[in-house]
């Protein structure tokens, strides 16, 4: 079976915020502080890159597996990540970094968006 041009259009949009993401965890700052051992940034960096695995694992599962729970797990992930970037602009601001998730919620939000629309509507029905 073919996959549907809207679902092509979620993995696609999806797969790139993730890639942002893995780049944006990859130039994080890793210089220890009093506050941030090197040990603690190091048990981070590892925990985003498992996260960041783990929503390539849905998103694939949501695409080619047809899995809607794979895709409503994406959707409440959204939620989450656009509630922690609200709550990191409004204390540093908008940095650099945080653009760079704001550009990585967009194209989430604009894969989700395809993945409950057009031809991609019966794909996760059966």
């Amino acid at each position: 079976m073919t996959l549907p041009r809207n679902v092509l259009w979620f993995e696609v949009l999806l797969y790139l915020s993730l890639t942002l993401d893995a780049v944006s965890v990859a130039f994080q700052d890793r210089t220890p502080t009093a506050k941030m051992t090197e040990q603690m940034i190091n048990t981070g960096t590892l925990m985003a890159a498992g996260l960041i695995l783990l929503l390539v694992y849905f998103v694939r599962l949501a695409a080619e597996h047809r899995k809607n729970w794979a895709r409503w797990v994406l959707a409440a992930v959204l939620v989450l990540s656009v509630i922690s970037l609200a709550q990191m602009i409004g204390e540093k601001g908008l940095a650099f970094d945080s653009g760079i998730e704001v550009i990585s919620c967009a194209l989430t939000a604009a894969g989700l968006y395809f993945s409950f629309t057009g031809d991609a509507v019966g794909w996760f029905d059966g």
